[in-house]
């Protein structure tokens, strides 16, 4: 019996995301700017209360941030409602949590960490995808994935929130499918 050898962890990984989703690169210090683009963008010419623009992005500002202390990478939007000024995005934030190479769980071993705290309306499984295994966890309306990437180096996780229509709808089916399209560039 011959032993496997290791994978290679990748260099980077791909997924689609529609053209429309106004893109934010965590990456560069200028997410800010970047994030100020799209909320003055969604408020252009709407009679919204300048208060309800500064809301929205706080809010948003608040969940990068947050985000980026948890490895954050990407974070993408889309307005649900035509004109919908004023009301929460739908949106894909992409992180990796930084864990150290080689300790990273199996799949199974972190759905059950989850499993240990979930709430009510909250299911938690391991499914495969065509990145890996992974850890799907679903709410009313947020979707998350914890993808196992490959040689031990940790889950990269896909943070879907659709606070307006929620998972089970035509945008819950559109973020799964973004999800299953992830794949990992090849490492050398």
């Amino acid at each position: 019996m011959t032993a496997s050898a290791p994978e290679t962890p990748p260099s980077d990984y791909r997924i689609l995301v529609p053209r429309e989703w106004f893109h934010v690169d965590l990456t560069q210090d200028r997410w800010r700017g970047q994030l100020k683009t799209y909320v003055d963008r969604e408020f252009a010419g709407s009679r919204t209360a300048s208060d309800v623009s500064r809301n929205v992005w706080v809010s948003l500002r608040n969940m990068v941030e947050k985000g980026l202390a948890r490895g954050a990478l990407e974070f993408f939007l889309c307005t649900e409602v035509p004109g919908g000024a004023g009301l929460e995005p739908a949106s894909l934030l992409i992180s990796w949590p930084p864990v150290r190479r080689g300790a990273a769980p199996t799949a199974e071993e972190f759905a059950s960490v989850f499993s240990e705290r979930k709430g009510p309306g909250c299911d938690v499984d391991v499914i495969d995808m065509p990145a890996g295994r992974t850890v799907r966890i679903r709410t009313v309306t947020t979707i998350d994935y914890h993808v196992r990437i490959p040689g031990e180096a940790g889950f990269l996780h896909l943070a879907f929130s659709i606070p307006l229509s929620g998972t089970e709808s035509p945008m819950g089916n559109l973020c799964d499918a973004m999800a299953h399209s992830l794949r990992w560039v090849p490492g050398r």
